[in-house]
């Protein structure tokens, strides 16, 4: 392993074997990135399959022509791995799941509301006709009631006409079909509302990959630069190459004076500036990862509100409804109305007291019917356990690389000195001649 990354950060192959390894190497690398970068469009920003294998190849055969031939960009592409584990890579997992929460929890909670308001046209259209049936039980009550007023009542008190006139809309399709166009009007409204979302967010996320892709370049670049024209930049360090300075010139003392500025690349301890550094990452990570939450929290609210709506419309039992009718009517001889009528009775010898003109009571009974088998509702669809799978990974991947970025940042410092050791041996003297200097001084 030594001698092929030995190879691959040399300038220059020194033969041909070299040469034929270098570019083995070159070639497996850009296959490996091809293939993800492929996955990545296709899968993550819903590229077409055309235009995902178009560019993915593209891409490799640049990618591989610029490794083989260019000596920095090599060094630039190997520090684009750790870097991924810094902020940049950070930025990179959050689009990738805004993405998963569009594309998988954002329609899942839509078709669960869709659900909801299936339920809630399945009950108004049942209950409509329950209430147009008894709006036809008042009529037939009412045709009873005038008949029995037509028999029971003396000929002289009889109507002409005993009967009500009660009108009764007969078609109720006009109801139906304005039911009908106003859930359409809704699923229409839910439907662009949904697309409009997807397709905001998918051109969003593209755009924010695009641009976090090319800032993991343009980042890796700065740090290049940066390491090859100031000395003094990401410089504290307690190297292989210090150390044998420091013996060599008889100045050991040097680095254990200065044991609490200095750190080893290799070792696990982390300066007071990178804790703090980790600890502010990791509540942005968990301020993104409380809004993640709440967005699968209403995933699972929406199901569990259509799942009951679903189980409860279909135990809805009928609600009886019962109509009773009493009917009483008599004469008296104080009345101011009638008091001709029972004086002329009483001339006849019929009873004067009281005179019954007739009795109704019927009791009618009906039932209001809320549901029914033949509703078209679609059942509650549940959270998919793999996407909060994979968002949970996310997240423990972006928790991991808020502790492992101090470590990826000396990993891109060791990365560039073995790509440029000269450069690496002047930064080493410059920490020496700065440890002497402040040694002196103090």
């Amino acid at each position: 392993v030594a001698d092929l990354w030995w190879i691959y950060s040399k300038p220059v192959p020194a033969d041909s074997r070299e040469l034929w390894t270098l570019f083995l190497q070159c070639s497996c690398i850009t296959a490996v990135i091809g293939g993800l970068f492929y996955n990545w469009m296709f899968a993550s920003l819903e590229y077409s399959w055309h235009l995902s294998v178009s560019v993915a190849i593209s891409f490799s055969l640049l990618l591989l022509l610029t490794l083989f031939l260019v000596h920095p960009a090599r060094c630039v592409f190997s520090m684009i791995m750790p870097t991924l584990g810094t902020k940049q890579g950070r930025k990179l997992l959050f689009s990738t799941c805004i993405m998963i929460a569009v594309v998988n929890i954002t329609p899942n909670i839509i078709s669960n509301i869709k659900t909801i308001l299936q339920v809630i046209k399945c009950i108004c259209k049942n209950s409509s006709d329950s209430l147009l049936n008894s709006t036809a039980l008042l009529e037939k009550v009412s045709w009873e009631f005038g008949d029995a007023i037509q028999e029971t009542i003396h000929s002289i008190y009889k109507p002409m006409n005993g009967h009500f006139r009660f009108l009764l809309l007969q078609n109720s399709s006009l109801i139906y079909q304005k039911m009908h166009l106003a859930s359409e009007k809704i699923s229409r409204e839910f439907l662009s509302a949904e697309a409009l979302v997807k397709d905001s967010v998918r051109v969003a996320n593209r755009l924010a990959a695009g641009f976090f892709i090319l800032y993991l370049c343009f980042e890796s670049t700065w740090y290049l630069k940066n390491y090859l024209t100031n000395p003094r930049f990401d410089n504290f360090y307690i190297t292989k190459k210090l150390e044998r300075l420091a013996v060599d010139r008889k100045a050991a003392h040097l680095l254990m004076g200065s044991s609490k500025k200095l750190i080893r690349p290799t070792g696990l301890k982390l300066s007071w500036e990178e804790v703090v550094l980790c600890l502010v990452q990791a509540m942005l990570v968990t301020v993104a990862l409380m809004l993640m939450l709440v967005v699968v929290a209403m995933d699972h609210f929406a199901f569990s509100v259509a799942d009951t709506a679903v189980r409860k419309a279909a135990q809805f039992s009928a609600v009886p409804v019962t109509l009773s009718i009493k009917y009483k009517v008599s004469a008296l001889r104080g009345d101011t109305t009638l008091w001709i009528v029972p004086f002329l009775f009483d001339i006849l010898g019929h009873p004067s007291e009281k005179l019954l003109l007739g009795d109704f009571n019927r009791t009618y009974h009906h039932r209001l019917i809320f549901s029914s088998a033949h509703c078209r509702i679609s059942p509650a669809t549940a959270p998919n356990p793999s996407v909060l799978l994979a968002v949970g990974l996310l997240f423990c991947t972006l928790y991991a690389t808020v502790f492992l970025e101090a470590y990826a940042r000396r990993l891109c410092r060791g990365i560039a000195a073995s790509f440029f050791q000269s450069c690496e041996e002047r930064r080493v003297l410059h920490l020496y001649r700065k440890l002497s200097s402040r040694h002196r001084k103090e």
